[in-house]
């Protein structure tokens, strides 16, 4: 029964929002644009702001909810923190677009909203003022995710909430590697700059 509720955890990561966004708005597969990413970042490019607003909200929703069906299972603080590590593989490796996905940013926030909603709040902090003075989301979203667990850890939160903060950070990091590359060759797209869709 447990065992059946994490695979219901990583399909519920696993729904590939950005996919569906941009297909029932602009009717294309989001992965044949810009970037290729399913992601808020390439949808806000590609379709502009409303569609990207529907991805980022769906994709920290589907990560609340199954950090709390993971918690569900079982008391411990390893089923939530086994929730989040799920719900974000799900996100990058989703069983419904043959293994491609997201990078796991938004998923990840919202995974983390359940399993450890006060450290959300200083890495949120840094991605808007990283974001905002650069402009690059990427970068916002290598630094948060390796800020999350220092905060996890500083504010108390159990050790497999930590552990898991910290391989939700090492998959995004993984999933940012063209990005890394970009930025340090100075080729990294900044936020506003708009591809068009064909």
């Amino acid at each position: 029964m447990r065992a059946t509720g994490l695979v219901a955890v990583y399909l519920l990561g696993a729904v590939p929002v950005g996919w569906i966004v941009a297909w029932l708005v602009g009717g294309m597969d989001i992965r044949r644009q810009g970037s290729g990413n399913i992601g808020t970042t390439n949808v806000l490019r590609t379709l502009g702001r409303g569609p990207a607003i529907l991805t980022l909200l769906g994709d920290v929703a589907k990560g609340y909810l199954a950090v709390r069906l993971a918690g569900a299972l079982g008391p411990e603080a390893w089923w939530t923190a086994a929730g989040a590590v799920l719900a974000v593989a799900g996100n990058c490796w989703s069983v419904f677009l043959r293994f491609g996905g997201g990078k796991g940013v938004a998923t990840g926030f919202g995974a983390f909203l359940g399993a450890a909603p006060l450290a959300t709040a200083p890495v949120a902090l840094v991605w808007v003022a990283v974001v905002a003075g650069l402009r690059y989301a990427s970068l916002g979203s290598l630094v948060a995710c390796a800020s999350l667990p220092l905060a996890a850890f500083l504010l108390g939160y159990p050790g497999s909430v930590t552990a898991a903060a910290a391989v939700c950070g090492a998959i995004i990091v993984f999933r940012h590697r063209e990005n890394l590359h970009r930025l340090l060759t100075g080729t990294e797209r900044r936020i506003g700059d708009r591809v068009s869709a064909t």
